[in-house]
């Protein structure tokens, strides 16, 4: 039951767990977004900041370098960020998914839902696997290809 405690709490979150991110200096966004418990079920409003791959939230907006953030996602790990309405029944929802759950957020207006999914899914691509260059696939030159050999062949 303690480790739960700490897990809901925030207290087991570590420094290693934002591998030095500058949290409280130039985030890439911020802003406040209802975020449903993860132990817990309850919707708790919280102040999130977006920066260098991780979303970051608080208990509130002044974020300063001793602030201790209540958790953190490191966004290269998450395959999707969409919408949510029609899953949660509820305005301006949307969703974070990984391989192995998916975090619920509200945001104010539709507007600043559309903001937070377009900011977190940049980040996505920015900070997840790069891909390598023998997964390349050049469909223009594949293309240029099979029309030359339908050419020859006619």
């Amino acid at each position: 039951m303690a480790s739960l405690w700490r897990a809901a709490t925030g207290a087991s979150l570590k420094a290693d767990d934002y591998d030095g991110v500058e949290f409280w200096s130039n985030p890439e966004r911020t802003g406040w977004l209802t975020k449903q418990g993860e132990y817990i079920k309850t919707w708790r409003r919280r102040w999130f900041v977006l920066k260098q791959g991780k979303l970051f939230w608080f208990k509130d907006s002044y974020v300063t370098r001793a602030s201790k953030p209540r958790g953190v996602i490191p966004v290269g790990t998450c395959l999707t960020v969409k919408g949510a309405e029609d899953v949660l029944n509820k305005q301006f929802a949307f969703e974070l998914s990984t391989n192995r759950e998916t975090m619920y957020f509200i945001a104010d207006s539709e507007k600043e839902k559309e903001e937070w999914i377009n900011s977190i899914g940049r980040s996505i691509v920015q900070h997840s696997r790069s891909v390598t260059d023998s997964e390349v696939v050049d469909y223009d030159a594949k293309r240029f290809r099979m029309f030359a050999i339908y050419i020859y062949l006619i």
